[in-house]
Formats: C-alpha cells, structure tokens, sequence
C-alpha cells in the first residue's frame, strides 16, 4: 500500500496541496486522495489563501498516476471500484468547484490520475521535461465520464481520442501545442514563475475570479445522462483484460488483452 501523504501548506496568499510519495514517483493512494476535499475545504474557509497550488514533492514527478499497487486490493471487484471511484471524483471536485483559481505546478511526469488531478485545476504550468500520458488502454480500465470530460473540454476531441488511443506519453511541448498545458517554461524557472504568477493572481478581484470560474464551468459542463458510456465502462471493469492489465503492470510485464 502507498505510504504517501497529502502535505498541506500556507504561503501567505497561498496554499499548497503538495502530493507526498517519492518512492512512487508521488503515486496517490486512497488517503491521499481522501485528504483532497477537506484540505480544499479548509482553504475555501480561510480568506487569507486567495490561489492554491498543486504540485508533487521534488521534481521528478507531478503525479505518476493513482497508485495502482492499491487496485488488486480497493479496485478489483464492482464495489471496490465505486468506492474508490468516489474518493477520486470527490478530490476532483473539490479542486474544480474551489471558488479560487487552482494551478497545477507540474514537474516531471504527470501521468493517467495525476494528468486527471492536473485537469481539475484551472491552470496548468510545466516544466520543460516533464511528459504526460493517460495509460487506461494499457491497463483495460474505463476511463469516466468526468475525467473524459475534463480532457476534451480542455484540449478538443480530435487530441482526447488521440490521448486515449494511444497511451502513450507526450512532450511538453506536445502538450502545450493541444493546449493541455497552459505555459511551458525551462526547468530551473518553472518555479519563480509560478510564485510570480500566483502572487499576481492573488491580487486581482476575488468575486471576479471566482464569477468566471463559474461562467466558463457552466458553458463547459456536460449534459445528458451517458446512459452508454457508463456501461461502457461498466464493461471494462468487469472485464478479463482488467484483471490482465493491473496484473501486468504490477509483474512489470506487457499486458496481453484479448477483449474480454
């Protein structure tokens, strides 16, 4: 089970949210991802923090994704997925509802979950070698509704289903061509870039802010009821080409699908 921790700090104007597990590349596992929406809660309470940012401990990595060493545990039957499912569209929310603008700060790998945490935010920075991915058809789980949403109302279609196809990882440049990325600076200034940036924002109007963060929300929100798409998903997680891809990603193997 992953060790990591949810570090939670203020700066001033700012608050940070920082995804604490080296040893996985900052992996998160189920606490983390429990402690997002309460540590949101506590900023939105506090009108000292006026920007939040989220980023990974060190500057290997944003996030290399859910912590997939828990799914053989938390996400290999049906109510295991919906359990854990919750605690992550619970995260998600907390950081895409904030009132306060909420920036990623990503270094190094942002990958399949930690892509998804870096996509609830409402901007995302990087630095020049980092690389995302979302590796769901390498690991024949359904990617949701909410998540999917969130990555085509950022960078279009046309990018998502390449995104989604392909699993594989894209540049920062890339990225910042889709637009999945909103700037894209050298390594060694992503940081003062960032503190720049959210000191700057810290100034502006809050009622402001939070007004467009509500307008943009709702033009970009979702509507029907994805009848399909969720048993859609639904097959995926009870299929064998799940149980084939954890497996393979914990044995440190390729995957061999069948379509089952």
């Amino acid at each position: 089970m992953s060790e990591g921790i949810l570090r939670v700090e203020r700066d001033g104007p700012i608050g940070r949210l920082i995804l604490d597990n080296p040893a996985r590349r900052n992996a998160i596992g189920a606490g983390m991802w429990r402690a997002i929406p309460q540590a949101m809660s506590d900023f939105e309470a506090d009108p000292q923090v006026r920007c939040i940012v989220v980023r990974g401990q060190g500057r290997v990595a944003f996030a290399a994704g859910a912590d997939i060493s828990e799914f053989e545990q938390r996400r290999s039957n049906e109510a295991g997925v919906k359990q854990y499912e919750s605690l992550i569209d619970a995260a998600h929310k907390a950081l895409e509802q904030s009132r306060k603008p909420v920036i990623a700060h990503i270094h190094g790998f942002c990958i399949g979950g930690g892509l998804a945490t870096a996509l609830s935010c409402d901007l995302r920075f990087a630095g020049a070698s980092s690389q995302f991915a979302i590796p769901a058809a390498r690991l024949g789980l359904g990617y949701g509704v909410a998540g999917t949403n969130r990555l085509v109302a950022t960078v279009g279609h046309a990018f998502a289903r390449e995104i989604m196809f392909t699993a594989r990882r894209f540049s920062a440049a890339e990225a910042l061509a889709m637009g999945l990325v909103n700037r894209v600076l050298p390594d060694d200034d992503l940081d003062e870039f960032v503190r720049t940036t959210v000191l700057a924002l810290a100034e502006n109007a809050p009622l402001t802010i939070a007004s467009a963060k509500t307008v943009i929300d709702d033009l970009i929100a979702p509507v029907g009821e994805f009848v399909a798409s969720r048993e859609a998903i639904a097959r995926c997680m009870g299929s064998e080409d799940y149980i084939e891809g954890r497996r393979a990603f914990m044995e440190k193997r390729a995957p061999r699908f069948t379509g089952r």
